[in-house]
């Protein structure tokens, strides 16, 4: 679990397409109908489907956040595609008690070995729940449930209106792919 009080930075790697820059936003406005101060953000430039983009997520419960760079030592790193792990370094500047939260059918044993990551790490296979769910490989709200089975940086319920508002009609089945990757979600922390 990361921290509630204070200062909480999220970064988000996916690729164009998957939506990771609208899970930062999801997140964010939960953050803020819990009563507390966040921003949401994407980092990209001319990138197209499928290119690998960059969202971040701050949330602080004390006062606003004045800081509009991007997320450059975050707390939490969630990885939408697995295959991301190869090609960029999604663990750049993150904190030595942060968490990798990954979308794959490895255990957390079998990541931590294979690319050699010494922080708590969380995984789910989001693909196939979105597959399965909504019909579709797009894991955003997947991978919303596992980020806060993970950290519990805001609650699943206040998920709920953002994903309505978001998604309309479509809504129903974000939310069961959320709930379905908050319970299937591993998670084993550093050293272990």
């Amino acid at each position: 679990m990361v921290n509630t009080a204070g200062l909480i930075e999220i970064r988000w790697h996916g690729r164009g397409g998957q939506g990771a820059v609208t899970s930062a936003e999801l997140v964010a406005q939960a953050a803020i109908n819990e009563g507390r101060y966040a921003q949401a953000f994407p980092a990209f430039g001319a990138e197209r489907r499928g290119a690998p983009v960059v969202a971040f997520v701050r949330i602080r419960t004390d006062e606003p956040i004045r800081v509009r760079a991007e997320v450059a030592e975050p707390d939490v790193v969630v990885v939408l595609d697995p295959g991301l792990l190869r090609i960029v370094d999604v663990t750049s500047g993150l904190k030595a008690n942060g968490m990798v939260v990954i979308n794959t059918k490895k255990q957390p044993e079998q990541i931590r070995q294979e690319f050699s990551l010494n922080w708590s790490l969380a995984t789910v296979d989001a693909t196939k729940i979105a597959r399965e769910l909504l019909g579709v490989p797009i894991v955003n709200t997947s991978m919303i449930g596992a980020l806060l089975r993970a950290t519990g940086v805001v609650k699943l319920e206040s998920l709920f209106q953002p994903l309505k508002q978001r998604f309309g009609r479509l809504a129903e089945r974000n939310i069961s792919a959320m709930k379905r990757a908050h319970e299937e979600t591993l998670i084993r922390s550093k050293g272990n």
